[in-house]
């Protein structure tokens, strides 16, 4: 394939950064292209090519991002990619999941511009504090598996590389406007000053999205800001550029799943059929909408690039990056004169009553309790650097060796959001200050300072107070042999990671642990050193067909929290590295119009430890999280993917994965409430700690079966339609650890959710004005265009109770068999939803939503 040159390159991506809004302006290039890195500078990041590097990828350019985005959730772009599986969960602005061949996000490498995002404590990605890169990105690639990344990092599941190069830019501009259901707004404004004669070129872009989500109570507002100066010396060897982008927002959230039994008692139509906009966490307060879970965040991320071309042979590519992530997450705690929150609840409507929680705090005092609004806050500096020498031997050789440093300085702590009306709340938590009267309050607003702002005083500090101290240290190599039938790679990195636990709630020294261990402040450094080392090799049988296969294993060091378990300062003594290891084949095939992929894929995990949290038990109202151990895993699947170009009139493309992840032998799991971390013991017993009978029991979470078919028709110039239909079959809910503890429930194995299918449609079009650089676009979505009801995701197994779940009792003086409450339970049509026992915990998916845009691009 011919690459495109310089000139090309610049034109291609003229406003690729700004915003996605861009991408009809080069869609008619970058279409023609084949592989990613023909349209973006590519600098740390590492991208697949295709027919050369042996993985399987999808990519999403920008084009494909502007046409199908509109109002939904980023990761959800990646819906129509084999084995990806994306949802909103709770359904807040930003709350969305990613899981990819069974794995979670945490699990999944997310990298923006060659740079690690996933959480140093804990690998989570929280989208909503990316909520800006739909406005930012030119192109993003989904690599399934093993991944080429050189990097010290575990992509178990596989990686996303986002990027948002932004040198070059020619001289323009957008103004854009976009509407959707419930009351969604979009506004942006995006220039590009284009590059000077002397090498200078910059780009800004800022966007306000406001509104609510389809879930009722979830009002949210979001801004983002991106920044970006390039200075190239024409034909110099040094390439700079700088970049700062964020995106401060607050949004109010649906945080836990609710049983299916009150989405259909909350409908207001009472017809039998579930609400899927009911949402728990939140009521009324003066009239206005009030919620108890509130997300607000800021993290904006500063990075400089250098690309250094030392000679014809020899380039070193580094970034210097730094974040200052603020914010947190509000939640309730205390007792109004005795009564918890659930107390409050409305019965009829199913919100909580503020107005009478105000009430009862302003009859209280401190020192009988008051019920409040706290916030869980997570904030964190983190500063890193990415230096990569790429050297090339000869015509067929090339090898690469660098560094990756982290270094991650986390708060964790809570303070009082709003005291309801209450005068002072008294926390016992800290036993240096056992009793705190707290009057301060911190609003659940983000803080637009691009440099962190506010830390709260320790005299404002509730519930708990803690510290989390990671220092990562990794080095990579990789050796590269291509000719003009055969690419292979050999690759392998270390790191070292040290973990360390601050807790100033303790007295040094004196506090004990559960287990009698005296603690300390300061843990000290835990350090635990990992590895991996992969290899494969691309094969081109001709222009047309290619194979390839690649294999790898990885020791992984645990996450932080599996380090200091239930939430204290002792480092725990058995700990050991999670082990992966994987193994792939891939076959292409390649026309002028007609492009196909099938993978087989087979990864091991074993010696997993996973943290589940914000679980709630029914009979208690209360919350707790579980520490399970021991967790092994076998992922094995096939993959197909296709696209053909009948003509310019009409493209199709489609997908088919089937994947088969179970569990393998059985783990234990130990339960402790969310905020004292007191044990919390299983329904029946009196210990939190038990076996889960896990062996054989699929893997939750996400679609084994997903199917996809899309179709775009161009009747006139400047005029687009598509369709998608997508198909998600053999989901299963998320790993209970209640059911998996009971072994007559545990051979039912995870619960099963019905599949479903959805539609979504788009028009697109183009006004051109008389200068070809300006011009108008409109583009229009509907998603789930047939509102099918249908469930997205369940927190629970519990399967449909059989004769043996109940037991003869007596009553005063009368005698229930077990068959009469059998047969009761049966022939009650509110226990059953599609098959399913209505006291199942599940999110819905959304109903059927719209968006549209108006932009203008001078």
């Amino acid at each position: 394939m011919k690459l495109i040159n310089k000139s090309m390159l610049t034109a291609i991506i003229t406003l690729s950064t700004a915003s996605v809004y861009y991408a009809q302006q080069v869609q008619d290039t970058v279409s023609k292209s084949k592989d990613i890195e023909e349209v973006v500078l590519i600098g740390v990041a590492d991208i697949a090519k295709d027919r050369k590097t042996p993985v399987a990828v999808s990519t999403i350019k920008e084009a494909q991002i502007v046409e199908k985005l509109g109002n939904q959730e980023f990761p959800e772009i990646l819906n129509t990619t084999p084995s990806v599986y994306a949802t909103k969960a709770g359904g807040g602005f930003g709350d969305s999941k990613l899981n990819i061949r069974g794995f979670s996000q945490n699990n999944i490498a997310v990298m923006v511009n060659g740079m690690p995002v996933n959480d140093m404590e804990n690998g989570a990605v929280y989208w909503s504090n990316w909520a800006g890169l739909s406005d930012v990105t030119s192109a993003m690639q989904v690599q399934r598996g093993l991944g080429s990344s050189k990097l010290a990092i575990a992509s178990v599941g596989g990686t996303v590389n986002i990027l948002t190069r932004a040198a070059d830019k020619k001289q323009g501009g957008i103004v854009s406007l976009g509407v959707g259901n419930d009351d969604y707004v979009k506004t942006l404004f995006a220039y590009n000053t284009g590059k000077s004669a002397k090498g200078w070129s910059s780009s800004f872009l800022m966007s306000r999205t406001a509104g609510s989500m389809y879930a009722d109570g979830t009002k949210f507002e979001g801004y983002n800001y991106y920044f970006a100066v390039g200075y190239k010396k024409p034909g110099g060897k040094h390439d700079f550029q700088f970049t700062i982008t964020g995106a401060p927002q607050w949004h109010n959230q649906r945080s836990f799943a609710i049983s299916i039994a009150n989405y259909i008692k909350f409908n207001p139509d009472q017809d039998g059929t579930p609400n899927r906009r009911y949402n728990s966490d939140w009521g009324y307060l003066n009239g206005r909408e009030y919620s108890a879970r509130v997300n607000y965040y800021h993290k904006p991320v500063m990075s400089l690039n250098w690309d250094w071309t030392m000679n014809e042979k020899s380039k070193l590519n580094t970034v210097f990056y730094g974040s200052f992530g603020r914010g947190g997450g509000t939640n309730t705690t205390g007792t109004a004169n005795g009564a918890n929150m659930q107390s409050f609840r409305d019965n009829t409507t199913g919100l909580y009553n503020f107005d009478n929680i105000y009430a009862a705090n302003q009859a209280s005092t401190p020192d009988k309790g008051v019920l409040i609004r706290n916030a869980s806050i997570n904030s964190h500096n983190w500063f890193g650097v990415i230096s990569s020498f790429n050297h090339k031997i000869n015509d067929n050789m090339k090898f690469s060796a660098g560094v990756d440093a982290r270094y991650y300085y986390g708060y964790h702590y809570q303070v009082v959001s709003d005291l309801l009306g209450g005068s002072g709340y008294i926390d016992k938590n800290n036993k240096n200050n056992p009793v705190n009267l707290v009057t301060a309050t911190s609003k659940a607003e983000p803080t637009w300072n691009p440099f962190g702002g506010k830390i709260n005083d320790l005299s404002e500090r509730i519930g708990y107070n803690n510290d989390g101290e990671v220092l990562w240290y990794g080095a990579f190599g990789q050796f590269e042999y291509t000719n003009d039938k055969i690419s292979a790679f050999v690759q392998g990195s270390v790191s070292n990671q040290g973990f360390q636990r601050i807790d100033n709630f303790i007295i040094d020294g004196v506090t004990k642990s559960k287990l009698g261990e005296t603690m300390n402040t300061k843990t000290g450094f835990k350090n635990l050193f990992g590895y991996n080392v992969k290899a494969g090799i691309n094969y081109n049988i001709n222009e047309q067909h290619n194979v390839f296969g690649n294999i790898g294993y990885y020791e992984k060091q645990p996450f932080f929290n599996a380090v200091y378990r239930s939430n204290e300062n002792v480092a725990f003594k058995d700990l050991t590295n999670e082990k992966i290891f994987g193994i792939e084949l891939g076959y292409g095939f390649r026309t002028s119009n007609f492009n196909a992929n099938v993978n087989l894929y087979r990864t091991t995990w074993d010696d997993r430890y996973l943290r589940r949290s914000s679980l709630r038990d029914v009979a208690t109202g209360k919350t707790f999280y579980a520490e399970i151990n021991g967790l092994n895993e076998l992922h094995m699947g096939v993959e197909f993917d296709a696209s053909y170009n009948f003509n310019k009139f009409l493209t199709l493309n489609g997908m088919f994965s089937a994947g088969n992840w179970y569990y393998r032998g059985n783990a234990t799991a130990t339960l402790f409430e969310d905020t004292s971390n007191l044990p919390f013991n299983f329904p029946g017993t009196t210990s939190n700690e038990t076996q889960l009978y896990l062996d054989g029991a699929k893997v939750g979470e996400a679609a084994q079966i997903t199917a996809a078919l899309g179709a775009t028709v161009r009747p006139v110039k400047n005029l687009s339609f598509d369709a998608t239909w997508r198909s998600t079959n053999n989901l299963y809910a998320s790993l209970d650890t209640y059911n998996f503890a009971i072994k007559a429930n545990a051979d039912r194995g995870t619960l099963k959710l019905p599949n479903y299918n959805l539609f979504d449609i788009g028009l697109s079009y183009r006004i051109n004005l008389n200068n070809k650089q300006q011009y108008f676009t409109i583009r229009g979505n509907v998603y789930n265009l047939f509102d099918t009801t249908y469930i997205a995701e369940s927190n629970t197994s519990n399967h449909v109770k059989q004769l043996s779940d109940f037991t003869t009792t007596t009553s005063g003086g009368v005698t229930t068999t077990a068959q009469q409450k059998y047969d009761a339970y049966m022939n009650n049509p509110a226990n059953f939803y599609k098959g399913l026992d209505t006291s199942n915990q599940v999110f819905f998916g959304f109903g059927r939503t719209w968006a549209a845009t108006l932009s203008f691009n001078f």
